[in-house]
Parts: structure tokens; sequence; C-alpha cells
């Protein structure tokens, strides 16, 4: 059994196709959506969405914003979202250390709230990334990067 995820950011379609199963980062923590959830509508953290697509794992580093769940239907609003076969490892781990050296050197509140915001979504990157690489290996997600393959959207 499936249900609709239809992932939006201002500016595109991440993602709008049938799913087995996902799990969400909320603000109040993670949960897991299977066919026929409960309506809810829930604030998404900066944070990891796992999608479960023909027995199989994927990821996707989302970057805050809102989810409605309702017959059968997920329709997630956020500020921006990244496939993790479409995020460059290098990239990704360049920008985290960068938010930590602006952490360190940030001056008052609003620099440091600032530097912590860049900071969590540099890491949910580099998370979405090594979840990937931790279920099928270095040399799968170089071949998935070198081809191009994508997800459904």
């Amino acid at each position: 059994m499936s249900f609709k995820l239809c992932v939006l950011t201002p500016n595109r379609i991440v993602w709008d196709s049938e799913v087995e199963e996902i799990i969400l980062s909320t603000n109040s923590g993670q949960i897991r959506i299977l066919p026929n959830h409960a309506p809810i509508a829930t604030a998404v953290d900066i944070g990891i969405l796992r999608i479960r697509l023909n027995n199989q794992w994927l990821t996707m580093a989302l970057m805050g914003g809102f989810a409605r769940i309702g017959n059968n239907e997920i329709i997630v609003l956020v500020n921006n979202a990244e496939k993790s076969s479409d995020i460059d490892l290098q990239e990704a781990q360049q920008t985290l250390e960068i938010a930590k050296v602006n952490l360190n050197k940030a001056q008052g509140k609003r620099q440091t709230i600032e530097a912590n915001l860049a900071l969590r979504r540099a890491r949910t990157r580099v998370e979405a990334i090594n979840m990937i690489i931790g279920q099928s290996g270095r040399e799968d997600l170089m071949l998935i990067q070198a081809t191009g393959r994508q997800c459904p959207a």
C-alpha cells in the first residue's frame, strides 16, 4: 500500500509521487507515517526526511516548514529541500566547516542565532548523504552523483 507525498519549496516541486512510508523530522521529534495515517498538521524541523519507495530508503534534507497529512496524501511545504543524490559531499563538508568557524566567530545574540541555524542546515545536508553512504557504501553514492540518477519528481 502507498500514499502520495508532495514536497514543495517556494521555487520548485522536489518530490511528487507515491511512497510506502516516510519518517519526518518535526519540531516535536520524528514521526513515522504509513498509509491511512490520522490527519494532522505539523511544523517541520530542519532535518532529514526518510522515504521508503520500492523497499529502499531515500533521504532528503529539509530546511524547515510545515506538513499536512490526510486522505493518504502528505504535502510538505519547506523553505528548501535537497535530495541526498543532489548534494555534493565535498561541498557539504566544506560548508559545515565554514559554519563551525562562523559560529565560533559570532558576536552578539543575532549572529549566534544565525550561525547556529547555518550550522544545523549544514549538518543536515551532510547527514542526508551519510545515511545513504551507510546504507549502500561510498561507491554507490559516487555512482549516483556521477550518473545524475534522480529520485522521482
